[in-house]
């Protein structure tokens, strides 16, 4: 089954290989060499670190290293005048970096760089595949890059509220409507996950969605829709979509452009409580308001980590950063935590008293009926005695 690619990452990738493939003209032929035998390795899955995920690499992974690497060549040339990227010294990384980090070393458009721990993580991927290479021919070298640091803050995002959410809905397409209740709903990746659902993806008329294992960047997992299965459902149905044909189709470059614009003339220019502001939004980051609503609402983490196809739990944290949560404990949760066994004693008490009451009952029904029988007797022998056939009650009063 063919896998959408919504940024075309595979043709553009082969493409610059093919007018690439003997020599990268920008930077200097050692780097080439160096970078178009790193890229073709990666390609096929050779000399991968042996703490790395094995097997090749995507055409997304490619063209970001191929990016990478060149733009380190170019930079390594003009500061430290190295024709070969490898010969770079761990005292000259370290500074090189430091720089990067402190917006001394800029972008092209003269800008400082927003993630150069990005950077510091592709160069030490492409270190150790040289490494590796080296060792094969009995050469050893060392891990200059050991002690680089790769932290780094994350990048800021739009967060919405459910409330923010049906503001903006209320004043989009209908198709947009659609587009953004399906995304917060599913927490879907976008685009690559979600331009690759079809209308035969959903079961249970419209109330589960497959995320199937081709199309998934972890794994497949079939999910509930607890909150547009109808919108889906009235959707598919007005545009006469058979099994076969994809739910969205609107490029993601056109869709991110009408959110923005539809986020600024709704919810304004301001800053979102995740940094970014709502004139900024991208169908990405209803990943992230997805998981802030979804997060109090799940009862375990496991399952909230099958719901967005997430491996590690460290991504809840930075999905949500624990935006919108609440303190929900109560009463009745201390109660049951800290007297859960005072009250089943109580209960334990209760059922045995229940009980003796049932016994005490039972022997005043015999009692009663010891008397009725006793009280007949007694006017039976009254009657015989006297010969009266006056009320009961009148007999006794005359015997008295």
């Amino acid at each position: 089954m063919v896998k959408i690619d919504p940024f075309k990452n595979k043709e553009k990738y082969l493409a610059w290989k093919e007018k690439n493939h003997s020599v990268i003209p920008e930077i200097t032929k050692e780097n080439s060499d160096i970078t178009l035998r790193f890229l073709n390795d990666m390609e096929s899955g050779l000399n991968i670190c042996s703490t790395s995920k094995k097997g090749s690499r995507s055409y997304i992974r490619l063209n970001v290293l191929k990016q990478r690497l060149i733009a380190l060549s170019k930079m390594f040339k003009e500061r430290f005048n190295l024709n070969k990227i490898t010969d770079v010294t761990e005292t000259q990384l370290f500074g090189f970096f430091v720089d990067m980090r402190n917006g001394i070393i800029k972008r092209q458009d003269g800008k400082d760089y927003m993630s150069p721990k990005h950077f510091v993580k592709d160069f030490k991927a492409f270190w150790h595949w040289w490494i590796k290479v080296n060792r094969r021919e009995g050469i050893q070298l060392n891990d200059i890059t050991l002690d680089l640091d790769t932290s780094g803050d994350k990048p800021e995002w739009v967060y919405l509220t459910e409330e923010q959410v049906k503001i903006l809905c209320k004043e989009a397409k209908h198709e947009y409507k659609v587009l953004i209740w399906f995304l917060f709903d599913t927490g879907i990746r976008a685009p690559t996950e979600l331009m690759n659902v079809k209308v035969g993806d959903f079961f249970n008329d419209f109330k589960e969605l497959n995320i199937r294992e081709e199309i998934s960047k972890t794994f497949g997992r079939r999910i509930k829709l607890m909150i547009c299965s109808d919108l889906i459902r009235d959707y598919v149905k007005t545009k006469g979509l058979g099994k076969e044909d994809y739910l969205f189709t609107t490029s993601p470059t056109a869709a991110n452009k009408y959110l923005k614009r539809l986020a600024k003339r709704v919810l304004g220019d301001e800053k979102s409580q995740a940094g970014q502001k709502y004139s900024q939004i991208t169908m990405y980051d209803f990943r992230h308001c997805s998981c802030c609503y979804w997060l109090p609402r799940y009862k375990s983490e496991s399952a909230l980590k099958y719901r967005f196809g997430w491996k590690k739990s460290e991504k809840i944290h930075y999905y949500s950063e624990l935006l919108g949560m609440r303190d929900t404990i109560s009463e009745d949760d201390l109660l049951v935590d800290i007297t859960k066994m005072e009250l089943e004693k109580r209960i334990d008490h209760a059922e045995k008293q229940n009980q003796m009451l049932k016994e005490d009952n039972e022997l005043m029904k015999i009692q009663i009926a010891e008397i009725a029988e006793l009280t007949t007797e007694i006017y039976r022998q009254l009657k015989l005695n006297y010969g009266l056939e006056l009320p009961l009650q009148v007999k006794i009063k005359k015997i008295n």
